[in-house]
């Protein structure tokens, strides 16, 4: 072998070596990037896991109610509370569903849907603006296609609210929320002898807190504003940083006052959690 030839090996080998060094470099930067990755997307999941757990859902039915064709004019207020409340609970973080001028198959659906929605950690809130009945000792939310001449036509017709309530509970709902502002004299109430004015006692049995814009048994009258007296005074407290218990007390307090005791709203409370509004949240 002569000088060049030697030469020319050992430049051979020389390139041939730093080839090897330099896939080498790419194999393994390579490899580097996708445990990186692999890491990243570990990361992403747990992330994701670890907020879905931590994070409290907050779910809500409003129903509002206004055109009954039973009814000599529209409860133009209902809708108006429906909407402004819906936006309000979305503020404080509530996944909202909300049905207008709902029929018995519309609030039946609506309810279904919330139940396959509940979790063992969900705080749950339920508001029906409409016409209520009693029937039974319980009372009941009208759907705007009812038809009511017998007190069984309430019971075939409505929605129990102390049923919804107990569809929460035995789902696991962790506390249980509902303003009903259905204490309205309504077009009914004549058409069968054992008619009761007003709503029956809802009992807030198990987590629940339970505001309706009457006392039992009581009716009263819409005023004249853009929204109902229950539902104006629940609004304003709701956009201030306090916990469930004290909004719901704060607004039966203003509105006992404001009406000098004619319209007394009623909270029952069995609650043992902590439910915050307001910009808090959580």
């Amino acid at each position: 072998m002569n000088v060049k030839q030697l030469d020319l090996s050992r430049r051979t080998i020389a390139f041939a070596a730093a080839l090897i060094g330099t896939v080498s470099l790419v194999i393994g930067a390579h490899a580097a990037l996708n445990m990186r990755a692999i890491d990243a997307a570990k990361a992403v999941s747990t992330d994701q896991i670890t907020g879905s757990i931590g994070q409290t859902s907050r779910l809500a039915l409003v129903i509002g109610n206004g055109h009954y064709p039973d009814a000599g004019a529209p409860l133009t207020q209902s809708i108006n509370d429906a909407r402004a409340l819906s936006s309000s609970l979305r503020k404080n973080g509530f996944d909202v569903d909300m049905v207008e001028d709902a029929t018995k198959d519309d609030m039946v659906r609506a309810v279904n849907r919330l139940k396959s929605r509940i979790k063992h950690d969900s705080v749950v809130m339920l508001f029906f603006g409409g016409f209520g009945v009693q029937a039974g000792r319980e009372s009941y939310m009208l759907p705007v296609d009812a038809v009511i001449w017998k007190e069984s036509d309430v019971r075939r017709h409505g929605v129990s609210i102390e049923g919804v309530l107990e569809m929460m509970k035995e789902q696991g709902a962790k506390a249980k929320l509902v303003v009903v502002d259905a204490s309205r004299r309504n077009p009914y109430e004549r058409r069968f002898r054992s008619y009761s004015h007003g709503l029956a006692p809802i009992s807030a049995s198990d987590n629940a807190l339970i505001l309706t814009s009457a006392s039992p048994g009581k009716v009263v009258d819409d005023g004249k504003g853009e929204h109902s007296v229950l539902v104006s005074e629940f609004l304003n407290n709701l956009s201030k940083q306090g916990s469930a218990e004290s909004v719901f007390n704060k607004t039966r307090l203003a509105i006992s006052r404001a009406s000098e005791g004619d319209q007394v709203p009623t909270v029952s409370s069995s609650l043992l959690e902590d439910v915050q509004f307001g910009e808090a949240g959580g």
